[in-house]
């Protein structure tokens, strides 16, 4: 479990879905008898003594069967849905399809982009093309992987998560070969170092947590 502050007060907690329901059972021994209300993508906790928890629900809507909104939300929690998942910054990309924690396919590559440079006049603008070629090239190579691993399978993913930076993410949105892909984008953006398969391979831990907003009594 990860904790960190929240804006506007409280403070962030990420529970995996296997330790969701100890995690409410402990929440209710400590703060007492709570009072529950839910929408489609927030589950709210109010402890006896004030504490309340918000529990944003992955993959919303919230499951409308099951019993009541902590049921339900557990339960949510819990389905090990067919995900896609798209990881890019510039050099680097991943694309993998996991089925619940297990990954069933993947793909991860890199392309040499130089630094910034230093220097001025004619060198750095030789230098500035020079790169933003590299950064070309390393975005199209990130584009076939993506369609590749992503594209052939889309309409079997529930949802598809992106990574990687905000930056190089966004500059493959403008192919228009993406947009199945990109038409899945779900919360939320997992901010990743370089993509490697390692990376690649522990996204659920983030992509599947439950995140909650925590505000203490008073």
């Amino acid at each position: 479990m990860t904790s960190r502050p929240a804006k506007g007060g409280g403070r962030w907690v990420s529970v995996g879905p296997q330790r969701l329901g100890r995690w409410v059972d402990g929440f209710v021994e400590r703060h007492g008898p709570p009072s529950v209300t839910a929408t489609d993508e927030v589950v709210r906790i109010e402890g006896a003594d004030g504490a309340v928890a918000e529990c944003q629900v992955p993959f919303p809507p919230l499951t409308s069967s099951g019993g009541g909104p902590l049921a339900r939300l557990i339960t949510h929690a819990r389905k090990e849905r067919r995900v896609g998942v798209l990881l890019v910054r510039l050099g680097g990309h991943a694309a993998g399809v996991f089925q619940g924690d297990e990954l069933l396919s993947s793909k991860v590559g890199s392309r040499l982009v130089h630094g910034r440079s230093a220097a001025g006049g004619w060198s750095q603008q030789r230098f500035a093309r020079r790169r933003q070629k590299q950064a070309g090239e390393a975005y199209d190579a990130a584009a076939e992987v993506a369609l590749r691993v992503l594209g052939s399978c889309a309409a079997e993913l529930e949802a598809v998560i992106l990574g990687g930076d905000r930056r190089a993410v966004d500059a493959l949105r403008s192919d228009r070969r993406l947009a199945p892909i990109f038409a899945l984008e779900t919360e939320p953006f997992l901010t990743v170092p370089d993509p490697r398969l390692v990376v690649l391979q522990s996204a659920p831990s983030q992509f599947r947590a439950v995140r909650i907003r925590l505000i203490d009594p008073g």
